[in-house]
C-alpha cells in the first residue's frame, strides 16, 4: 500500500498559563492549543485551518480527502509541516486538473472556527452507497459509549475542543480532538487513508453537533453509523435521510434518540 512521504510534526497539546480562582488564588491552569497551518497544493496556498496542532498531516490529507480535490492516497507524494511558517505542503503525484474551478464555490459551514467546503456541497451525493446490511446494537452502543467516557481527554484537561472518534464494534480504532469538529473528522479521514481502513462496518463518534458537514463527510467514508452526544440541525437530518445514514443523537450513558436509519439498529432483545 502507497504511503506518502510525512513529516511527524505533532505539536503539544497544551500548555499552561497562570489564572486567578474565585477565592483570588493564582492557579496553574491548562489550555488547549491553537494554531493557523496555511495549506500549500504543489506550491499554490488553499485553506487555512485553525488547528490543535495534534496530528497535522493526517488533518491536511483528511481535508483534501472530504474536499473531493483528490480521489486517493496514492495521489500524494508527501505532506511536509513547518510550524516556523505554519505551513503544509502537499506535493501530488499529477496536480488536481479542475482546481480552479472546484475552488470556486465555497460553503462556510456550522463548524467552530468556520470551515468550508469547496464545491458544491451535494456534489457526489447521490452516488453514495453506504451498506445496507450493517449493523449495530444497542449493547455495542452502550459498550462504546461507556469506552468514550472513559477516554483520556484534552476536553477533560482543558476543555476548548471537540473530540470525534471511529470504532470497530466497542473497538476504539482512533481518537481525535481539535478546537473544531470539522478538523477532527478529517485527521481522522487521514488515517483511514494512511492506513487503508474502510468505513463500512465502523461506527463515527462525535461530541459536536450533527450538520451536513458531519453527514456528508460520514458518508463520503463510507461509515454507515453517526452517533454524537450532541443534538443535530435540519439539513443534517435531511441529508441523512437522503443517503441513509444510521444517525443518534443525545447519546450518553443509557440514553439515546435514533433519529435516522432505524432499520440497522437493532435494540437489545430484538433479532438482528
Amino acid at each position: 500500500m502507497h504511503r506518502p512521504e510525512l513529516t511527524d510534526a505533532a505539536r503539544p497539546a497544551t500548555m499552561e498559563i497562570p489564572a486567578i480562582n474565585e477565592r483570588g488564588e493564582t492557579v496553574p491552569t491548562a489550555i488547549a492549543g491553537e494554531h493557523p497551518l496555511t495549506v500549500y497544493l504543489d506550491k499554490r496556498e488553499l485553506v487555512t485551518l485553525m488547528t490543535l496542532g495534534g496530528a497535522p498531516e493526517a488533518l491536511v490529507i483528511g481535508w483534501l480527502r472530504n474536499q473531493r480535490l483528490l480521489p486517493a492516497i496514492d495521489d500524494i507524494l508527501a505532506v511536509q509541516v513547518d510550524w516556523d511558517v505554519n505551513a503544509a505542503a502537499v506535493t501530488t503525484r499529477a496536480g488536481v486538473a479542475d482546481l480552479d474551478a472546484r475552488m470556486a464555490t465555497k460553503t462556510v459551514t456550522t463548524g467552530c472556527g468556520q470551515g468550508t467546503v469547496f464545491g458544491d456541497l451535494m456534489d457526489d451525493i447521490e452516488r453514495i452507497r453506504l451498506p445496507d446490511d450493517a449493523r449495530l446494537t444497542e449493547t455495542t452502543l452502550y459498550a462504546m459509549l461507556d469506552v468514550v467516557r472513559k477516554h483520556e481527554t484534552i476536553y477533560k484537561q482543558a476543555g476548548a475542543v471537540h473530540g470525534c472518534a471511529l470504532f470497530r464494534s466497542d473497538e476504539l480504532l482512533y481518537f481525535v480532538e481539535d478546537v473544531g469538529r470539522h478538523n477532527a473528522v478529517d485527521a481522522i479521514a487521514g488515517h483511514m487513508w494512511l492506513d487503508g481502513v474502510e468505513g463500512g462496518d465502523k461506527i463515527f463518534y462525535t461530541t459536536g453537533r450533527l450538520t451536513s458537514e458531519m453527514v456528508i463527510k460520514a458518508a463520503q467514508m463510507g461509515i454507515p453509523f453517526l452517533v454524537s452526544r450532541s443534538g443535530l440541525t435540519q439539513m443534517g437530518y435531511d441529508i441523512a435521510q437522503q443517503v441513509g445514514i444510521t444517525m443518534i443523537g443525545r447519546s450518553q450513558g443509557k440514553h439515546y434518540l435514533l433519529l435516522t436509519g432505524m432499520q440497522r439498529f437493532v435494540r437489545d432483545g430484538e433479532g438482528a
